[in-house]
């Protein structure tokens, strides 16, 4: 998380939880125990065990695995001619009885395994009618609890007189979420934990593409807004029950969180403060203002903006960009206290060097970024540009024009100055942009993007950048495929792979910047070690840093392959080797050839030729810049021809890729992706095209009345 979610700071307070385990949870689909959710069940409640917290469970799933046993028995002890009669369904109260003894060596099996004890204990509903019960109840899950023991509880159904559990509104309670409800009010609870076979609790059954996650139940909100789904496949209630009793113990003034248990880590994660599924609380009422700005609202803001933004004049947009970069260099100290406030609390947390190096704007970096602003500012306007004109018949003219793709998604990783690249871009693109950047640079973050709203035009609205500040609100934002129209994530190949896979918005940007750099055997050598030193580093953290070296056979003999290991080795660059470089050269193997090392080290490998060098980049590379050192112009186009990267160099730093240095004023990113834009993406990859058409009352007709031309018309007339 960002921060400690303010509904979630009751966890600190925490040490008594109870678990409820649904039917749907601990059986699977066929009916048999689903013994690896059980497995990691027992785990986490094994993990809480030892951190010291008192876990209580309340398990549910007797009658499903007794009936999958009685089942199985009546199957083996049947005729032939008894099967052709139709079955009678078994007694619940008989299934009951038989699975309650498998269930529960399960759990003693699992959690012995653990080396953690379990003990049983079988309630009904009338047992609660006596306080004496209650209150040995209570002593003796004291001294269980006191001995590390985890006391599981479950329902008696087997002898409970209770027939039909919704209809009997005098009953203590219905069912084992109601059970676990009364026992945290009961045994004095601190969070009760529902585990369900979804999520969380959703706006309406969770099947439903609409349907949205709710992270916080407000009870005046949301109870004439739910849509419940069909009840649980297996079990009692399904979520209608799970609410109720959820409910129920909020507002007695214990926390609930019901969340998924197929996952292997939520009852953790709820007890870490992390935001899984949802959660139930008496004083959730008071929190709503704190957010409720909500994901869908926050686009569909920023796409009314962009719409704004789009209908102003051209002089109009570049006067905002020219304020924006006013802007920054009138508050340039008061953005340095921020940053170095970020980069402070990230050294004292221990972050990597790399990231740390990223996160800092140094010195004469907010004149720079006011400047590429201005540049960009200066620039042709890109929107509304005719790309193509066509007569399509006497008084018809066609013209493709250039046009704003709408809202973009910006999720990026500790760069505070990408903020202001992005806003920029897409300012003068028309679009309106929504921005997540990483916690390290959070306050950085903020600074800016106040400073840069600030300065938008009332008339659009500074509603055009939103900041997103919680992690939690991006599987949110990547299901708003409505509204959103292009995501652009700009960090760790583990974000990129993430969104990737979350979304169905359209994705662009680079996952790796594996980067090569080839040294022929034709190389300048006082150029490459120029061009490598550089490469590597200018900036080691940049993703068009090189991370492989790769040298000709040729430069062993010569002695130019030492010469540049000396000169890497001189500026402090930790060396790594393929199999023939680490023998050659008595340094470490590289583990793989795709690694980004984001850091003053890289790896070095000896190949026979520019075919070799060229096969290993396909092999082992992104796909984002790539570079050849050779002065024969043969070897050098064919390297050129024939790699397939976003951006191939011959003779020139790899650290060139970037969109200020290729005159695009800033880039959104750089993308390897081999559809709408790729390298760095400035202001055009951030557009898409219209079709304007201008006629003078023509119809269709079956084509009878129109005689189609199709002329090619100059671009200006």
């Amino acid at each position: 998380m960002d921060c400690m979610d303010p509904t979630r700071a009751f966890v600190k307070d925490v040490k008594r939880v109870i678990v409820k385990v649904g039917t749907a949870v601990v059986t699977r689909a066929d009916g048999r125990l689903a013994l690896g959710r059980l497995g990691a069940l027992c785990e986490q409640i094994k993990e809480l065990n030892s951190r010291g917290y008192e876990v209580i469970l309340v398990t549910s799933g007797a009658v499903g695995v007794g009936r999958q046993r009685l089942r199985y028995r009546r199957l083996v002890n049947s005729s032939f001619a008894d099967l052709q009669k139709p079955q009678v369904e078994l007694d619940g109260k008989a299934c009951a009885s038989v699975g309650q003894s498998g269930l529960m060596a399960l759990y003693d099996a699992l959690f012995s395994q653990l080396d953690v004890t379990s003990s049983q204990l079988l309630v009904t509903d009338n047992d609660f009618r006596d306080p004496d019960f209650r209150m040995q109840l209570c002593e003796t899950v004291k001294s269980l609890l006191a001995l590390r023991v985890i006391p599981i509880f479950n329902e008696n159904d087997a002898i409970s007189t209770r027939k039909a559990p919704y209809e009997d509104s005098s009953g203590i309670f219905w069912d084992n979420d109601s059970l676990a409800a009364l026992l945290a009010l009961e045994l004095k609870a601190d969070l009760l934990v529902l585990l369900s076979d979804v999520e969380g609790l959703y706006s309406g059954p969770p099947s439903d593409p609409h349907s949205k996650l709710i992270h916080t139940y407000i009870k005046e909100k949301h109870q004439g807004e739910i849509t419940f789904g069909d009840k649980s496949r297996v079990g009692r209630g399904g979520m209608t029950a799970k609410v109720k009793a959820a409910v129920y113990a909020a507002y007695a003034g214990i926390p609930v969180v019901i969340t998924s248990g197929f996952a292997t880590d939520n009852i953790i994660k709820a007890l870490q403060g992390e935001r899984v599924g949802t959660l139930f609380h008496q004083d959730a009422h008071l929190w709503t203002p704190l957010k409720e700005v909500g994901a869908r609202d926050m686009a569909v803001a920023a796409r009314d903006c962009s719409r704004r933004l789009q209908g102003l004049t051209s002089q109009d947009r570049r006067k905002i960009l020219l304020d924006i970069a006013d802007a920054l260099e009138a508050n340039e100290n008061l953005i340095k206290v921020e940053n170095e406030a970020d980069v402070a609390a990230a050294q004292q947390a221990g972050y990597e060097k790399s990231l740390i190096s990223r996160l800092a704007l140094k010195a004469g970096k907010i004149s720079s970024l006011a400047k590429s602003i201005r540049v960009l500012a200066n620039m042709d306007d890109p929107i509304g540009k005719v790309l193509k004109k066509t007569e399509l018949a006497d008084g018809m003219i066609l013209e493709k024009t250039s046009s704003p793709l709408g809202v973009l998604l910006i999720v990026f990783e500790s760069r505070p100055d990408a903020l202001v690249q992005i806003a920029s871009l897409a300012i003068r693109s028309g679009n309106g942009l929504l921005l997540k950047g990483g916690k390290e640079a959070k306050r950085s973050n903020a600074i800016l993007h106040k400073v840069i709203t600030e300065a938008i035009l009332d008339t659009v609205g500074e509603k055009l950048i939103g900041l997103v500040t919680s992690r939690e609100e991006i599987p949110d934002l990547l299901k708003l495929d409505d509204v959103i129209d292009l995501v652009i994530p700009r960090g760790s190949n583990k974000l990129v792979s993430q969104i990737k896979s979350s979304t169905k918005i359209p994705v662009l940007g680079h996952a790796d910047g594996i980067c090569h750099v080839y040294v022929d055997k034709s190389a300048n050598m006082d150029m490459a070690k120029k061009i490598v030193l550089d490469a590597k580093i200018d900036y080691p953290a940049a993703c068009n840093a090189m991370e492989t070296l790769l040298v000709h056979k040729d430069l062993v003999k010569t002695g130019g392959l030492n010469d540049l290991i000396v000169e890497l080795r001189t500026e402090g660059v930790t060396l790594y080797g393929g199999p023939r470089a680490s023998t050659l050269l008595n340094i470490t193997e590289a583990p793989t050839f795709h690694h980004e090392y984001n850091s003053m080290a890289c790896t070095v490998e000896i190949v026979d030729d520019v075919l070799a060098a060229i096969d290993h980049i396909h092999r082992h590379g992104s796909a984002h810049t790539d570079c050849i050192i050779a002065e024969e112009r043969e070897v050098a186009e064919i390297f050129l021809q024939k790699v397939d990267s976003a951006a191939v160099f011959h003779n020139a730093s790899t650290r060139f890729c970037d969109g200020a240095r290729f005159g695009l004023g800033a880039e959104v990113g750089i993308s390897t992706s081999r559809i709408h834009a790729r390298g760095p993406v400035g202001v055009e990859g951030l557009l898409t095209t219209r079709w304007i058409l201008r006629g003078s009352g023509q119809v269709v007709d079956g084509d009878k009345g129109v005689i189609y031309t199709h002329k090619d018309l100059p671009l200006q007339s």
